[in-house]
């Protein structure tokens, strides 16, 4: 049985299972927050690890919106569903619903964010600040190696999206990019969707003309960075550093613009992986780790071959 719709208050929500009824008698329910590819990886792995535990996986998207998250959450609760895995989107606003969720018998399971309190079961991770801080040294390389030690960095958050992980985040990196030198952070602006960072970004260079590195804590506002730097004719002048992984963060590492240097992507797909694997242990009474670290990669274009490599990797999980 497919179950493609779910009624959530008035609105009818799009949700799809990765296997039938009969298949199962446990049923997960796996929540991203955005589409891009690092979520459809999350996703990826979570059906790869409910076909191996023999569980009815339902996914659903609440599209960055708070009440959208906590009606799905309440819907899975009158579902009655036996865990709930998931990204949510404040540590603080999320955790209300979820504890919902775990005082009728569901389990929680986060990843790659978590909430306030002992409700998660299991948290999936990556260090948020261990992240910032391996691209923070790749640019604290490349500052003292290309640029004379000297740099005016632009920042491109995602606070007001998910505040404690964007804060982090920036905070291993300006942290260990200070060992490039005489670096100032010279602006920062919250950008995490590629066609808002596009924007902001030509206004940091037009209002700082000065900056010569970009820091982007995400994907989308990495990728606008890039974009908005090759739209300005400042190759060879600006240059920028990121964090997560995908196929067009790759192609822009391979690139002969010589744009974008480095990035830290973390592993989506173990990542989703992981989180089903935990929520199927904790509803068999067995989950033991209630923090598992998924280490994340540092990609540079020193580096090509490990770049390429990285990049065949993402291709398998289309």
């Amino acid at each position: 049985m497919n179950v493609t719709q779910l009624l959530c208050g008035a609105a009818l929500l799009s949700v799809s299972v990765a296997m039938s009824a009969h298949a199962a008698d446990k049923v997960i329910a796996g929540m991203v927050f955005q589409q891009d590819q690092f979520f459809r990886t999350i996703q990826i792995g979570m059906e790869a690890a409910a076909k191996k535990e023999g569980v009815e996986l339902l996914q659903a998207n609440s599209d960055n919106k708070p009440e959208k998250e906590q009606s799905l959450v309440n819907t899975y609760v009158s579902r009655k569903v036996n865990a709930i895995v998931i990204a949510p989107l404040s540590k603080t606003a999320s955790a209300s619903a979820l504890s919902r969720a775990n005082d009728a018998g569901i389990k929680v399971v986060t990843y790659n964010s978590t909430i306030e309190g002992n409700t998660p079961a299991a948290f999936i991770n990556s260090s948020q600040e261990d992240l910032g801080a391996s691209t923070g040294k790749a640019a604290a390389a490349f500052i003292k190696e290309k640029l004379g030690g000297k740099a005016n960095v632009a920042v491109l958050q995602f606070k007001s999206q998910v505040p404690e992980q964007s804060a982090a985040r920036v905070g291993g990196f300006t942290k260990a990019v200070a060992e490039g030198g005489d670096v100032k952070v010279v602006a920062d602006q919250d950008a995490w969707l590629a066609e808002k960072a596009v924007s902001v970004t030509n206004d940091i260079l037009t209002a700082h003309p000065e900056v010569n590195v970009i820091y982007a804590a995400n994907e989308g506002g990495t990728v606008g960075a890039v974009q908005a730097v090759r739209n300005s004719g400042k190759q060879g002048k600006v240059f920028v550093f990121g964090i997560d992984g995908s196929q067009q963060l790759v192609n822009f590492l391979q690139s002969d613009d010589n744009i974008l240097q480095a990035i830290t992507a973390q592993q989506p797909y173990q990542i989703g992986f992981s989180a089903v694997e935990a929520a199927v242990a904790a509803i068999n009474g067995k989950q033991d780790e209630k923090e598992v670290v998924v280490p994340g990669k540092a990609l540079n274009r020193n580096d090509p071959e490990g770049v390429k490599a990285f990049g065949d990797e993402l291709k398998k999980y289309k």
